[in-house]
C-alpha cells in the first residue's frame, strides 16, 4: 500500500465518519427542535387562554358593579319615593289641618265682627234715643246767659292776688296772648310776680306761630327767665331788640329757632356776641329768614361756634359763600339741613370737608353733582343719614362713591332720576348696604326687578323701603321683597302691582305698613287677601284705586283692627255702612283720609265721634254729600281737619255722583300727579306731627 492510497483511505474514512454523525446531529437537533416548539405552542395557548379569562373576567366584574350600582340606585329612588309620599301626605294633613283651623279663626273673627258690630248698633240706638230725649234748648239757654254773665264780669277789677291766681291756671304762650286783648289785660299780664312764677325753672319755651308776641314780651320774660335751654321764636315778629337780650339773659340757651323770623337784621345777629354770648348754642333754625347775608353769617360763626346741629329750609339767597363764611369756625357742625336752597353746588360740599357730619339733607337742588358724592366718600366716613331728594344730577356714579360708607342707615334719593340699577348694584356691593335700614328710591323710574332682588341679598336690616312710581317692578319683583324678613313699610304707590302681587306680598307677615296708591290693578280681592295674612297692619294707604268697595273696609274692620292710618281717598264707591263697621272696630284711628269719596254722608262723623275717639287728623276734600255744619261740629273733635264740598276734580275720573267720567279729553294727569305729590309730602309730614 502506498502512501497515496494510505491518505486517500483516511480522508475517505474521515469524511464518511462526518457525513455520519453530522446526519445523527441534525436527526437529533430537528427532534429538539420539535419539541421545543411544540413547549413553546403549549406555553404560548395557555398564555392566551389565561388572557382571555382574565378580560372576560374584568368585562364581567365592570357588569356587575354597575348593575351592584343600579341597584343601589333604585333602592334610594324607592326609599325617597316613599319618603316623599310620606311627606306628601304629613304635608297634606297638616294643610288640611292649617286651612281648617285658619278657616275656623276667620269664621271666629267674622263672628266676633257680627256681634261687635250688633253691640255698636244697639248701643248707638240707645245714644240716639237718649239724646232725643234730653231738652238742648234749656241747656243751650242756661249756657248763653252764663256766657253772657262772664262777659259782663271784668276780670281787672279783682284784686291783684285773685288775678294772679287766674293767670297761673294759663301757659306762658296763652298768659302773651292775652296781654294783647286790651290795655288793661296788658297791665295784668306784666305784673313781676306772675313772670316771676311762670318762669320759675322754666327751661323750655315755646312761642312759635304767635303773632302777638313781640320785642316787649320778649323782655319780660328775658328778666324773669335766665334758665331757659330750648327757645323757639319762628314765625313771629321780633326785631334786633330781642336778639340784644338774648346774649345777655340766657346763658346757657342750647337751642335756638329763629325760623321765618324776616325782622331782625345781620346786625342783630351781631348782637349774639355781647355779653357772655350765645356759646354753648348747639341747635340753631334759621330757614326762611331771607334777609341774613354773608356777613350775617359770620356773626353766627364768631358767637356760636359749638353749634353742632344747623337748619336752614326755604332759603333761596342762600349761597357757597354763606356756607363758607359760616364753617370757617363752627367746626362742630355734625347735622346740616339745606332744603329750598338751589344755589348750593359742590363747592358747599368741599367747605364742609372740615366738619364731621353725620347726617345731611339736601332736597331740590340741580348744581349738586357726582362731585359733591367724591368729597362725601373721603371727607365723612361716618355719615348715617344722607337725604338727596329731588336732586337731577345724580348719576349711578354717586352711588358707587357711597358704597364704602359702613355707618350708613338712611338714604333717601327719591325723584332722582338718574339713577338705575347699575348704580344700585354698585352701592350694595359695599359695606354700606349691611347697616342701612330705610332706603327711599321713590320716582326712580330706572329701578328694575334686579334692583330689587339685590336688595332682598345685600340688606338683612332694611326696615322701610320706598319704590314709588317705578314704573319697570313686576310680580317677580315683588316674590323679591318677601325675602327681605326684617321689612315692617312698602310704598308701592303708582306701581303696576295687581291682586297677584298683594297675594305674593302677604306671605311677608310682618308688614305694618303698606302704600299701594294709585295702583289700577288692585281690587277688592287682592286687598281682602293681604288683610287676612297682615293682622298687625297700622297703616294702610289705598288712596285713587277707584275700583274698591266697601269690602276692602269690612275685611280691614274684621282683620286689621290695630290700624291707626287708613287713606281711601279717590274711592269713590265706599259707602256709610262701610265707615260704620269701621267706626265701631278700628278704634286706635288717628289720621284718616276720606277726601273724593262722594257718597259719605253726615252720618259718617257721628259714628267716628262715638268709635274713633283717638282720630287726630280728619281729610273730606271733595266729599258733596258731608254739610259744612257737620264738618264744623267735628273739627272740635279732632286737632287738624281739611274740608270742602266742592265737585271732584277731573283728575278724579269721577263726578259727584261717583259715576266715571265719560269725556277724559281735558283731564291732566301731570297736574294731578303734581296735587298728589304735594298731598302726599303734606301728609307724611302731619303723619310724623301726629
Amino acid at each position: 500500500m502506498t502512501p497515496e492510497l494510505m491518505i486517500k483511505a483516511c480522508s475517505f474514512y474521515t469524511g464518511h465518519l462526518v457525513k455520519t454523525h453530522f446526519c445523527t446531529w441534525r436527526d437529533i437537533a430537528r427532534t429538539n427542535e420539535n419539541v421545543a416548539l411544540a413547549e413553546k405552542m403549549n406555553r404560548a395557548v395557555t398564555c392566551y387562554n389565561f388572557r382571555l379569562q382574565k378580560s372576560v373576567f374584568h368585562h364581567w366584574h365592570s357588569y356587575m358593579e354597575d348593575q351592584k350600582e343600579k341597584l343601589k340606585n333604585t333602592l334610594l329612588r324607592i326609599q325617597q319615593i316613599i319618603y316623599c309620599h310620606k311627606l306628601s301626605i304629613i304635608l297634606t294633613k297638616w294643610r288640611n289641618r292649617a286651612r281648617l283651623k285658619s278657616k275656623k279663626k276667620e269664621d271666629e273673627l267674622i263672628l266676633k265682627h257680627e256681634l261687635q258690630l250688633k253691640k255698636w248698633k244697639n248701643r248707638l240706638i240707645l245714644k240716639r234715643a237718649t239724646a232725643e230725649e234730653s231738652n238742648f234748648p234749656e241747656q243751650s239757654s242756661s249756657e248763653g246767659s252764663l256766657v253772657d254773665e262772664t262777659l259782663r264780669c271784668d276780670i281787672s277789677l279783682l284784686p291783684e292776688r285773685a288775678i294772679l291766681q287766674i293767670f297761673f291756671y294759663l301757659s306762658l304762650k296763652d298768659v302773651i296772648i292775652c296781654g294783647q286783648v286790651n290795655h288793661a289785660w296788658m297791665l295784668m299780664t306784666q305784673l313781676n310776680s306772675l313772670w316771676n312764677a311762670h318762669c320759675r325753672n322754666l327751661q323750655e319755651l315755646n312761642v312759635s306761630d304767635c303773632p302777638t308776641f313781640t320785642d316787649e314780651s320778649m323782655r319780660h320774660i328775658s328778666e324773669g327767665c335766665p334758665g331757659v335751654l330750648y327757645l323757639n321764636l319762628s314765625n313771629t315778629t321780633i326785631t334786633n331788640r330781642t336778639m340784644r337780650l338774648l346774649p345777655r339773659h340766657f346763658h346757657n340757651l342750647q337751642n335756638l329757632s329763629l325760623a321765618y323770623c324776616r325782622g331782625f337784621t345781620d346786625k342783630g345777629l351781631q348782637y349774639l356776641n355781647l355779653g357772655n354770648g350765645c356759646h354753648k348754642l348747639i341747635y340753631l333754625d334759621l330757614s326762611g329768614c331771607t334777609q341774613i347775608s354773608v356777613q350775617g353769617f359770620r356773626y353766627i360763626a364768631n358767637s356760636c361756634t359749638g353749634i353742632t346741629h344747623l337748619t336752614i329750609n326755604d332759603m333761596p339767597t342762600l349761597t357757597d359763600n354763606c356756607v363758607k363764611a359760616l364753617v370757617e369756625k363752627c367746626s362742630r357742625i355734625t347735622s346740616l339741613v339745606f332744603t329750598g336752597a338751589p344755589h348750593i353746588s359742590d363747592c358747599t360740599f368741599k367747605a364742609l370737608s372740615t366738619c364731621k357730619l353725620r347726617k345731611i339733607r339736601f332736597e331740590g337742588n340741580k348744581r349738586v353733582t357726582d362731585a359733591s358724592f367724591k368729597y362725601i366718600d373721603k371727607n365723612y366716613p361716618n355719615l348715617s343719614h344722607i337725604y338727596m331728594a329731588d336732586c337731577k344730577g345724580i348719576t349711578d356714579s354717586s352711588l358707587r362713591s357711597l358704597s364704602p360708607l359702613r355707618q350708613l342707615t338712611v338714604l333717601n334719593l327719591a325723584n332722582c332720576v338718574r339713577i338705575g340699577d347699575m348704580g344700585l348694584r354698585q352701592f350694595l356691593d359695599g359695606p354700606a348696604s349691611i347697616r342701612i335700614r330705610e332706603l327711599n328710591l321713590s320716582n326712580c323710574v330706572r329701578l328694575s326687578d334686579a334692583s330689587v332682588m339685590k336688595l332682598s341679598e345685600r340688606c338683612p336690616n332694611l326696615n322701610y323701603l320706598s319704590l314709588r312710581n317705578c314704573d319697570h317692578l313686576t310680580a317677580q319683583g315683588i316674590g323679591y321683597i318677601v325675602n327681605i324678613f326684617s321689612l315692617v313699610s312698602i310704598d308701592l304707590s303708582g306701581t303696576d302691582i295687581s291682586n297677584e302681587g298683594l297675594n305674593v306680598l302677604s306671605k311677608h307677615k310682618k308688614l305694618k305698613e303698606l302704600s299701594v296708591s294709585e295702583c289700577y290693578g288692585i281690587t277688592d280681592v287682592g286687598i281682602q287677601a293681604f288683610c287676612k295674612s297682615s293682622l298687625i297692619l297700622e297703616h294702610l294707604d289705598v288712596s285713587y284705586c277707584s275700583q274698591l268697595s266697601d269690602m276692602i273696609i269690612k275685611a280691614l274692620a274684621i282683620y286689621c283692627i290695630n290700624l291707626t292710618s287708613l287713606s281711601i281717598a279717590g274711592c269713590p264707591k265706599i259707602t256709610d255702612s262701610a265707615m260704620e263697621m269701621l267706626s265701631a272696630k278700628c278704634h286706635y284711628l288717628h289720621i284718616l283720609d276720606i277726601s273724593g269719596c262722594v257718597l259719605l254722608t253726615d252720618q259718617i262723623l257721628e259714628d267716628l265721634q262715638i268709635g274713633c275717639k283717638q282720630l287726630r287728623i280728619l281729610k273730606m276734600q271733595y266729599c258733596t254729600n258731608i254739610s259744612k255744619k257737620a264738618a264744623q261740629r267735628m273739627s272740635s273733635k279732632v286737632q287738624q281737619q281739611e274740608y270742602n264740598s266742592n265737585d271732584p276734580p277731573r283728575w278724579f275720573g269721577y263726578d259727584r255722583e261717583g259715576d266715571p267720567l265719560t269725556e277724559l279729553d281735558n283731564v291732566t294727569p301731570s297736574k294731578g300727579a303734581s296735587e298728589l305729590t304735594v298731598e302726599k309730602s303734606t301728609y307724611s309730614s302731619e303723619e310724623q306731627a301726629a
